[in-house]
């Protein structure tokens, strides 16, 4: 059992209250025997105990033992009642699955049990009065009432320790759990006691000829039970394995959509992995609302499907126009999802994730707690990988900068409790994340030399394969960057290649200020400008240098950049970038003479060189440090 300290005492001192209830009853039944008839009644109990019908989605079983239990509370007395359950209790423990049979587990199944039937049998008695019912006379009818409160005292204290216990272990309710779990068993508990009163009503003893009316009334109550409950089981499967294709459709759609949006690519599954465990840190264990917010962290953005794709990939800062068009998305996707029946509240999440504290968001200007719980909670999670991500239009922030923001936001456009508990766990949050999704952890890490990608023996045969054609290759970058050197003023000039097997740029030469710091670096599809422009085959005019290169490699500050695709006849197989001064940015000129330029390209013998890459235009003596 995974329990608390403090729940380690507590179960320490329930078994050991129920261990000396037990021990009290065999001394007193030693005192006092009862003879065989209370034996018969514990053996039917063992008998029928054995034979457990488990109730679906709950970890209980119920049995009809019951019966015997509450029959020899009413003829033997209280002991005799406590040392039948007690016994019932340790050879179901036995019997049962391999945790079941853990020996605390053990104990304080038998002592909750035998404490709860000791005290509803002393109020039982005490209620009515009598004395045990094979020692004195008594007319049934005037025990229903001191009956009911006996079964009832019975099923809460015994339902009630029990769920004490799971609280513990489970770090939730104790009155949640016993809501959950505990209520439909009271059925057993009182159908138990009818059928006790039943048989205690023809005889005072234990009579064969009853047990023989008796018991196969039992036999047809357990069979009736496993029935309906295993048609309930297997409706319950059912359900699930129907659920887990509805997750998985949903996990295909929300990947679909992560693949059209190539600027924020991984983002809807880090978001997912944030909101769930930070929902757990604010207190959130409904199972509907988690698994509401499960499927709208991945479908949150469903919306940009109706998002043109220049506006969704741009890679520099929306127009006010164009981010109105992209504040859409949040409306958008809750019309569409509205029209699936979810059976927990994801549309109002995927709706209101962009409405703001103070209630200057969208799409309906709601504001505090008027906003459902797991779109603040999506709010800020949301913002916090994006801030921490790199965007074309901007380098990433690091973990600290990104929550000086999310503070500054705090009371304005967050959630203050949730900002909170976020930035108090947001380690702990980190670590779920790390070996389950791939990020890069900074610039530089999007930058590795291409050299460090396999052994010695992978590079020479890499190198082999360029060896006839890195005359022909060098004449064309040599060309290209000798030209633009002429024609163009350019601060830095860099030539990459696609390298297929690994989705990256591989630059092959570059020319002029800190080149020696970017030949031999590779750049992934779909990252930074260049590899923007390599996936989408579109240039990219005037933007910020520093989103390509970083500060470390040792730029000038407010330098801008152009990158062109460079093209075969059939694709893109690589980039040109120049940069310069943001005091002279290119003119429509000078980008046609680039476009010319990449043409040149064509000339030389590129196929194998793209397909299999990794060879600079340089000899290996001559080969450039990378940015580290």
């Amino acid at each position: 059992m995974n329990l608390t300290p403090r729940g380690q005492l507590y179960i320490v001192v329930v078994a050991a209250a129920g261990l000396l209830v037990v021990g009290h009853c065999i001394t007193m039944l030693l005192a006092s025997p009862i003879g065989w008839e209370w034996v018969v009644l514990a053996g039917l109990t063992l008998l029928s105990g054995s034979f457990t019908v488990r109730v679906p989605s709950f970890q209980a079983r119920i049995s009809v033992s019951e019966t015997f239990v509450f029959t020899s509370v009413l003829l033997f007395g209280t002991c005799a009642g406590t040392l039948t359950v007690a016994l019932d209790t340790l050879v179901a423990a036995l019997s049962s699955r391999r945790r079941a049979r853990e020996p605390l587990r053990v104990l304080f199944n038998l002592a909750s049990a035998s404490l709860s039937i000791w005290t509803a049998g002393h109020a039982f008695y005490a209620l009515s009065g009598i004395q045990p019912l094979s020692m004195a006379d008594t007319r049934v009818p005037e025990l229903l009432w001191p009956l009911v409160g006996m079964t009832s005292i019975h099923f809460l204290l015994n339902s009630g320790l029990v769920a004490a216990a799971l609280s513990t272990e489970r770090n939730d309710s104790a009155f949640m759990i016993w809501r959950k779990i505990f209520p439909w068993l009271s059925i057993n508990y009182f159908g138990g006691a009818s059928v006790a009163a039943l048989l205690v009503s023809y005889t005072r003893t234990v009579d064969f000829m009853a047990l023989s009316i008796i018991v196969p009334l039992l036999v047809i109550s357990y069979l009736t039970y496993k029935t309906a409950l295993g048609r309930v089981e297997d409706a319950v499967v059912h359900v699930d394995e129907v659920n887990r294709l509805y997750i998985s459709t949903i996990e295909t759609l929300a990947t679909a959509i992560d693949a059209k949006d190539q600027v924020t690519h991984g983002h809807i599954r880090r978001v997912q992995r944030f909101a769930l465990g930070l929902a757990g840190k604010l207190g959130v264990n409904d199972p509907l609302q988690l698994k509401a917010l499960e499927a709208a962290a991945l479908l949150h953005d469903m919306g940009k499907i109706a998002v043109p794709e220049h506006i969704l990939n741009k890679p520099s800062r929306l127009t006010s126009g164009e981010f109105d068009k992209m504040k859409l998305h949040a409306s958008v996707g809750a019309d569409i999802l509205s029209s699936i029946q979810f059976p927990y509240p994801v549309v109002p999440i995927v709706r209101h994730h962009h409405e703001n504290w103070d209630g200057t968001g969208y799409p309906d200007g709601l504001r505090t707690t008027q906003i459902p719980l797991g779109a603040r909670i999506l709010a800020v999670v949301d913002c916090f990988d994006a801030l921490t991500s790199d965007r074309p239009y901007r380098t990433k922030l690091t973990d600290s900068e990104a929550v000086e923001i999310l503070m500054e936001r705090r009371g304005v456009m967050y959630d203050p409790l949730v900002v909170d508990r976020f930035v108090t766990y947001k380690d702990e949050l980190l670590e779920t994340l790390t070996g389950s999704l791939e990020s890069p952890s900074d610039v530089e890490d999007l930058l590795k030399p291409h050299v460090e990608a396999g052994s010695e023996q992978y590079k020479a045969s890499r190198q082999a394969v360029f060896e006839a054609d890195r005359m022909e290759l060098q004449r064309a970058v040599r060309v290209v960057l000798a030209s633009i050197n002429k024609e163009i003023s350019s601060s830095l000039s860099i030539v990459y290649l696609k390298e297929r097997s690994r989705d990256v740029l591989f630059a092959v030469d570059a020319l002029g200020m800190q080149a020696a710091a970017v030949v031999g670096v590779t750049v992934p599809l779909g990252t930074k400008v260049t590899g923007w422009v390599a996936a989408n085959g579109t240039p990219i005019i005037n933007t910020d240098a520093r989103l390509e290169i970083p500060a470390s490699a040792g730029l000038e500050r407010d330098m801008l950049c152009s990158a062109l695709p460079i093209r075969s006849s059939i694709e893109v197989i690589g980039v040109l970038l120049v940069t310069r001064a943001q005091s002279r940015p290119f003119d429509s000129v000078e980008i046609g003479l680039l476009e010319s330029l990449c043409l040149r390209f064509r000339e030389a013998p590129l196929r194998e060189l793209v397909a299999n890459s990794g060879g600079s235009s340089r000899s290996d003596s001559q080969k450039r440090p990378s940015i580290h």
